[in-house]
């Protein structure tokens, strides 16, 4: 007889501490808001303090309990203090969200070798030195914990649009997860990977301005609400999702080829 209950999907998160990157807009600040009503403190992070501390207003007037931290993803140092920061002011992080991206918006031969850091940096480096860091003390704590990695279904096809670089590091976003995953398995920490379509962002916003509405040619001719990762995003951070680690999951409306 199973000691699990009937059934086991329990996402209650109290006596977590998340730290969600890119919180300033978007899918990061979704996220940190939904974190937060499931029971967990969550730490703010992103280059926007204004924004930080908007996201912070709303988190504490629906119940929740946070902390805004001024993040720069391209600064290793940054991102190595700020968990420190996070962790005095929360407790040990046991949840991580890599949300944080920029886009290219160029094609690869016209470049500049400052954007090129850029975005490596913000997309890829970034993420894996704050990844690396987040455990070291999960390790040193022995606490398990739960990774998960924002890449986008841009990572796995591309049509030429003059987005190159996005899909390099978002593939290796992928990958990451699914390293790590296998790297950190023997500590119970879990590392998994969510690859949005289309969904309404600041980001996406751009992207419309730039190319037209391409969303019409999809199937469904549509752009993602961010609410619509709610489910997938608390089944990853939840303890119910034990098992589960080194997972790609595509939540792409059907947008991308199979």
């Amino acid at each position: 007889m199973s000691d699990f209950p009937i059934p086991n999907n329990a996402c209650d998160l109290t006596g977590q501490t998340a730290l969600v990157t890119g919180t300033t807009s978007g899918l990061g600040w979704r996220f940190a808001a939904v974190l937060a009503k499931a029971g967990a403190k969550v730490a703010l992070t992103g280059r926007r303090t204004e924004k930080l501390e908007e996201l912070a207003n709303v988190i504490r007037d629906n119940g929740g309990e946070c902390a805004p931290f001024r993040l720069d993803m391209t600064d290793m140092d940054n991102i190595v203090d700020v968990v420190g920061q996070a962790e005095e002011a929360l407790g040990t992080i046991s949840i991580l969200v890599n949300n944080a991206g920029i886009p290219d918006a160029q094609h690869a031969h016209k470049m500049k070798q400052s954007l090129i850091d850029d975005v490596f940096d913000t997309n890829l480096r970034g993420p894996y030195v704050l990844s690396c860091e987040v455990a070291r003390r999960l390790i040193a704590a022995k606490l398990p914990g739960r990774m998960v990695n924002i890449s986008s279904v841009g990572g796995f096809h591309y049509g030429g649009g003059g987005a190159a670089l996005y899909s390099i590091t978002k593939a290796g976003i992928a990958r990451m997860s699914e390293v790590l995953a296998v790297e950190w398995a023997r500590f119970h920490i879990n590392v998994n990977c969510i690859a949005p379509g289309a969904f309404s962002s600041e980001m996406m916003d751009g992207m419309v301005e730039r190319i037209g509405e391409f969303y019409k040619a999809t199937p469904r001719k549509r752009l993602c609400d961010p609410a619509q990762l709610d489910s997938t995003l608390l089944y990853l951070c939840a303890p119910s999702s034990e098992c589960v680690t080194g997972s790609v999951i595509k939540v792409d409306d059907g947008q991308g080829p199979r």
